[in-house]
């Protein structure tokens, strides 16, 4: 008998949930299986993970093969069809100690291989929370989970269902259970990060989770928030980058586009002015703060001239580190029906996103030189910036801790001092 072996794919609310399950599989008992975690985000993610489970098929012959995550959610027959895969599972059932009870008890049968239900009936988070999830520096915290919103290219709220939130109080125990364990950094994420709170009494806004947070939790050195779309962001929320120093100045937009007609496409809620308008007030708030985005190359019906508004927003909105994303057909989404762009045109547009974007990491690296940082340290010989600047050390520190650093010079993707 031995442990179970467990892979993940997609994003840090992906992982989040493989610690959560690993905590549950070992609570029941689980031996000789592979938990493959999927990611349905674009139709390469799911190539990547069909690949994953042939491979480690091969290499624990004996075990079973366990698929779950938002593509096992969204298209369960593609792996259900897989001679590799034993059992399919949903994104609601992963998070269900009973469905790891039945694993590991393997009762199980042939009738109950796919355990997939409806993700749309689903009105609550899992209330599996984890405490530690992360470096020994920086913990991960789901506070939401699911999307209302239905934009053209993505498939994800079929794999996640509707928004729901985790009520701020138990996100305020669980961070305060975090801080006694040393953690020095905590991270809230979300699926739709910007709607939490819509599904709770009163409707709060995810400004004032965070000042709930800070007020409550006043160890607490550093919070940061994930993805966020920049038209929800509430008052409370600019209050707080404008006020609030343990708040970090590093802000992911999920942004997409920079095209007014290919954002309507998309059916995203705000146009490239807005966008715009955002990144400039949040700076005048916090004049270091830096962005992250996403991206799209590509989209269905994208013409040279909307591409190009698309690059544009790169310094348009001085954003820094960027997730570039060449479209990718989701069957059953809206976009997957419009006119699409050839192939080899998307790439190219991908490859000149990047190359802007590495171009203003360049630029953002080469102006830190000579500047002193605090650096949560996330090994002995690494550690990031409030900004999330990556700064490599010769000489070890300690891990987890918060170090005064100067910067002495810059590297093609990181800090050095």
């Amino acid at each position: 008998m031995s442990a179970p072996v467990f892979s993940n794919h997609g994003c840090r609310l992906n992982a989040y949930e493989l610690e959560a399950m690993k905590e549950l599989a070992a609570d029941a008992g689980l031996q000789d299986a592979v938990v493959v975690n999927t990611c349905a985000v674009t139709a390469e993610a799911v190539r990547k993970a069909r690949q994953d489970i042939r491979k480690l098929r091969k290499a624990n012959p004996n075990a079973r093969l366990i698929v779950t995550g938002c593509a096992a959610q969204t298209e369960p027959t593609t792996f259900t069809s897989m001679p590799e895969v034993d059992a399919v599972i949903g994104n609601t059932e992963k998070m269900q100690g009973a469905t790891w009870k039945g694993l590991a008890a393997d009762f199980i049968g042939e009738t109950e291989a796919v355990q997939v239900d409806d993700i749309m009936s689903v009105t609550e988070t899992a209330g599996h929370l984890i405490d530690g999830f992360g470096t020994r520096s920086r913990a991960y915290v789901q506070v939401q989970n699911g999307c209302d919103h239905r934009c053209t290219f993505c498939i994800i709220p079929f794999g996640r269902g509707n928004s729901r939130s985790v009520p701020a109080g138990v996100v305020v125990d669980q961070i305060k259970r975090l801080v006694d364990k040393g953690y020095n950094e905590v991270v809230l994420t979300g699926v739709d990060l910007t709607s939490w709170g819509a599904d709770l009494p009163a409707e709060p806004k995810l400004g004032d989770l965070v000042m709930r947070i800070l007020r409550l939790v006043p160890d607490l050195p550093r919070l940061r928030i994930s993805s966020i779309d920049s038209i929800e962001v509430d008052e409370n929320l600019l209050a707080a980058i404008a006020t609030e120093p343990r708040l970090m100045p590093h802000l992911h937009l999920s942004l997409q586009h920079g095209d007014d007609m290919i954002l309507k496409r998309m059916k995203r809620r705000h146009l490239r002015d807005d966008a715009i308008r955002f990144a400039r007030e949040a700076q005048r708030l916090r004049p270091d703060m830096v962005f992250g985005a996403d991206i799209i190359a590509g989209f269905p019906t994208e013409t040279d001239a909307m591409f190009e508004n698309a690059l544009a927003l790169i310094e348009d909105c001085d954003l820094t580190w960027l997730h570039v994303f060449p479209y990718s057909i989701r069957t059953g989404t809206p976009a997957a029906r419009m006119p699409q762009v050839n192939g080899t045109l998307i790439k190219e547009r991908a490859a000149r996103l990047r190359e802007a974007g590495a171009a203003q990491v360049k630029k953002h690296l080469s102006n830190q030189v000579g500047r002193t940082h605090a650096v949560l340290m996330e090994s002995p010989t690494m550690g990031r910036t409030e900004q999330f600047t990556p700064v490599t050390f010769d000489q070890p520190q300690v891990e987890g801790q918060i170090v005064p650093v100067t910067i002495l010079s810059a590297g093609t993707d990181s800090l050095i001092g």
